[in-house]
């Protein structure tokens, strides 16, 4: 199958009111780089990418038409029947920030010990490695992940973590979402449908990025990632639930981890439980890696909507992930086109 590549060219008019100020090279016109398969029928093309495109990013759609088919079934159910599960690292975050490559939420911690931050490193050096060796079986692979991790948790307890180490260590860092991730969350506040964040990384340290970068919470936003438990001199003891890595971070986690609370706001205030949340059965995922695609399982779902997010070696890349993915969004795009489509999404048809 050939693929060619679609401009689409909108006058400004309609986005300056909305979107921040674009580019110079972009000055009169939105100009929307979309790769698309050759053999798409042309006549709802242009309708169809204008759902997803925004800032003038580059943006890859394999099947339009498909797109449109899971577009038209996800409004036609609502709000109510959808979730949204999103990586956090690379994905809600920028992938460079000041011209330098961003930094996640687990590389981001430095716990006031350099002996530890050194010994962590140094497993790190060890496991990354065996982490993206292809030829690793999985199941022997996942019993290594989690002997890292687990490793690693027994460093920043006997380490001697604190909470303050946590918030210095945010404020010191270079983490930024990405442009729309505000109004992203805003949008499904409103529309009552819930986030799931899913991270191998430490729930507190996301917290705590949220916090710091967002100013406000969201009764809607859920994390299932590593929660970290302090005792009453915010020194790290323990952590709750079973260990969340790499390759078990997917909807069944929902049940391994510790129940999630909200220290930006009210518990209370969140739209679902677990159980109610597996009753959603249209899914919005978002991930800058293929095997985040598995973060859905473990879920029936009935329509699912996946957006990737290729940040880097693009070339290379390009096919495997327009093959995996429904969206593409490349070269660390803003999440400004994901707005659009999650708006589309909970217009219940209109």
């Amino acid at each position: 199958m050939s693929y060619r590549l679609l401009h689409f060219t909108f006058p400004t008019i309609c986005w300056t009111d909305i979107f921040k100020p674009l580019p110079r090279s972009i000055s009169s016109h939105l100009k929307f780089r979309v790769w698309c398969s050759c053999d798409c029928k042309n006549r709802n093309q242009g309708e169809i990418m204008e759902q997803v495109v925004a800032d003038g990013a580059e943006v890859m759609v394999g099947d339009p038409e498909l797109l449109q088919r899971k577009i038209s079934s996800i409004r036609l159910e609502g709000p109510a029947k959808l979730q949204v599960i999103a990586d956090f690292d690379a994905t809600l975050t920028k992938y460079w920030v000041d011209g330098h490559r961003g930094h996640s939420s687990h590389g981001l911690l430095q716990q006031g010990n350099p002996e530890y931050d050194v010994k962590r490193q140094k497993l790190y050096e060890y496991y990354h490695p065996l982490e993206i060796d292809p030829t690793i079986p999985i199941d022997e692979k996942a019993k290594l992940m989690e002997e890292w991790w687990e490793k690693t948790h027994g460093l920043l307890i006997e380490g001697g973590l604190t909470y303050g180490a946590i918030k210095s260590s945010v404020a010191n860092s270079r983490i930024a979402f990405r442009d729309g991730v505000l109004e992203f969350f805003e949008l499904l506040e409103k529309s009552n449908v819930p986030i799931l964040i899913f991270s191998a990384g430490l729930a507190d340290i996301i917290e705590e990025v949220l916090r710091q970068k967002l100013h406000r919470s969201f009764k809607n936003v859920k994390i299932v990632s590593n929660r970290m438990v302090f005792d009453q001199n915010d020194h790290l003891v323990s952590f709750k639930g079973k260990t969340i890595h790499v390759l078990n971070k997917n909807e069944h986690a929902i049940d391994m981890a510790a129940p999630v609370h909200d220290q930006l706001g009210d518990v209370n205030g969140l739209v679902d439980d677990a159980s109610s949340v597996k009753m959603r059965t249209n899914v919005l995922l978002l991930g800058d890696h293929i095997g985040d695609l598995g973060m859905s399982d473990g879920l029936n779902y009935k329509t699912r909507i996946s957006v990737g997010f290729l940040n880097d070696n693009i070339e290379i890349s390009r096919d495997s992930y327009r093959k995996s993915f429904d969206v593409v969004y490349m070269n660390d795009a803003s999440m400004r086109g994901v707005v659009k489509l999650a708006s589309q999404l909970c217009s219940m048809g209109k």
